[in-house]
């Protein structure tokens, strides 16, 4: 199995950048890995929500784009489901077991996510309650 880790914009700090070296090396061990930073739209002072929408719908345009119909899709949002560890590898396993080969988890940038991309998820996830 493949795992991507899909994200909105670079990751600029550089022991963030090596943070996430070193999760992807230690995820090798057990599937390949790979995160790939889609661009950010920029966005003027005193956006109005038209301009919020056609941001956000840019942004999940790339990130889809960066997936396929065979793909089990995790999209990290603060109203997904919080998991235990137990729960959430049963629930990576599950979609091994379904012949799922690459698992995708996205992350939307500092607008959240578009709801086209929530509606392609498998499983909307989030780890607390904080953003």
């Amino acid at each position: 199995m493949t795992i991507r880790i899909l994200c909105v914009g670079k990751i600029k700090e550089a022991f963030y950048r090596d943070a996430m070296a070193e999760l992807i090396k230690r995820m090798g061990r057990y599937a390949a890995a790979e995160v790939i930073e889609v661009a950010e739209e920029k966005a003027p002072e005193g956006l109005s929500a038209a301009e919020k929408e056609r941001i956000l719908a840019s942004e999940g345009e790339r990130l889809l784009g960066k997936t396929d119909e065979r793909d089990h899709v995790t999209v990290l949002c603060i109203e997904g489901k919080k998991l235990t560890s137990e729960a959430f590898a049963a629930h990576i396993n599950a979609a091994m077991l379904a012949g799922k080969s690459r698992m995708v988890f996205i992350i939307g940038g500092s607008f959240g996510l578009h709801p086209s991309v929530k509606r392609r998820a498998d499983m909307l996830l989030s780890f607390s309650d904080m953003t």
